[in-house]
Parts: C-alpha cells; structure tokens; sequence
C-alpha cells in the first residue's frame, strides 16, 4: 500500500498547534497512532474541516491544520464508503477527523455533555483517530439535505427523530446504512458522527 502517506505528529509549545510530517518510506507497517491524510488515500473526499475556521459553534479556530487526519482503518473503510457512494451519483464530504485533545477539552468546557461531547478525561473519541464528523454531497459536491444541520445539540440532531422532512431522514438513513456496512456505527445524538467499531480498542493520541 505505498500510496498511503505516514505521519507522526509533533507537538509544540503551543498545545493548540500540531505538526503533522510525511514519513519518506511509506512502505513501513501503521499502528493505531499513526494518522493519515484522507485526501491522500481518497482524492474524491470533500473536505470542510469546521474547526479550522470560525465557523463552528465555538466561532473560533479551534485547531490550526488543514488537513483531515484519521487512523489508517478508517481511511481505509472510509476510501471503499466512497467507492460505494459514487456509484449512486453521491460522496462524502468531513468535517471532522482527528481532534488533538486541547480542542477536546475546550468542547468539553463549552458543552459539558457526554451526548454531544465526549468527556477528554475518558480519552475522547476524535482524539484517537477513530471518529468521523461525515454528510453526504451530490456529484457536483452540494450538501444533500439532512434533519440538521452539523453541531446541532438538539433533538433534531438525534437519529429518532422524525420531525424533518421526509427526504433529510431518507438521506440519513441511507449514510448510516452505507456507513455501517463499511464497519462503522452511529452516535445516537449526532447524525453526522461515526465510529469505528472497535473505537475503544484505540490508544487516544496525545
């Protein structure tokens, strides 16, 4: 698989800053803590990281990369999610990948509910690679209608809720049905986040 990029990450001084470097030999095994760049191993992924903007509920850049970083086994079933997808005229596009454990916490601060946020003294869930923030796009990468909108900490975020319109509940229904072929399952309370099974198994990445 020499078309994976390997990265290791390189703290700073700064806790909200991280560096991710390119190894040169992409031919060496990955373990749980390494983390790849999904548009590398899936070019066709869209990618609309919210907390590296303002444009989030916090309304303020919350993490400094542009890139979207998850383990190599979610890159993986999150490659062959979009191979699906695409035979239908749709795809992915992520808002959240992997989330270095300073911005957990000041989630953790802002919305101190284990609902919405996990809590960072248990490790967290985007903090060990293994999570996703993920929607559905069309083939010319308009965001199909969905029953909320991301980071909505309401009921209408919820997986039971039958409130939205018939179409938005269709087209969460169909992304959690392709997404948990591939090896992945929903939060209850967020439609748009997925797990890897086996999540916990995976060390949170400091």
């Amino acid at each position: 698989m020499s078309f994976f990029c390997i990265l290791s990450m390189l703290i700073g001084t700064n806790p909200y800053h991280f560096n991710f470097q390119e190894s040169e030999n992409n031919n060496q095994n990955f373990t749980s803590s390494e983390l790849v760049d999904i548009k590398v191993v899936s070019p066709n992924i869209r990618v609309d990281l919210k907390y590296a903007t303002a444009d989030n509920f916090t309304g303020q850049v919350v993490y400094d990369f542009q890139r979207c970083f998850v383990c190599r086994e979610v890159a993986l079933k999150l490659c062959d999610v979009q191979a699906e997808l695409e035979t239908v005229g749709l795809g992915l596009k992520v808002w959240d990948g992997f989330r270095p454990m300073a911005a957990q916490w000041k989630f953790w601060e802002l919305v101190p509910d284990a609902r919405y946020v996990s809590n960072p003294l248990k490790g967290g869930r985007h903090t060990r690679g293994t999570a996703v923030d993920v929607t559905l796009v069309t083939s010319d990468f308009q965001e199909v209608l969905m029953p909320s909108a991301f980071d909505d900490f309401s009921e209408k975020a919820h997986r039971d809720y039958k409130g939205a319109p018939e179409e938005a509940l269709e087209n969460s229904l169909f992304l959690q049905k392709v997404m948990e072929k591939h090896g992945f399952i929903g939060m209850p309370t967020e439609w748009w986040h997925f797990d890897l099974i086996g999540w916990e198994n995976f060390a949170p990445i400091e």
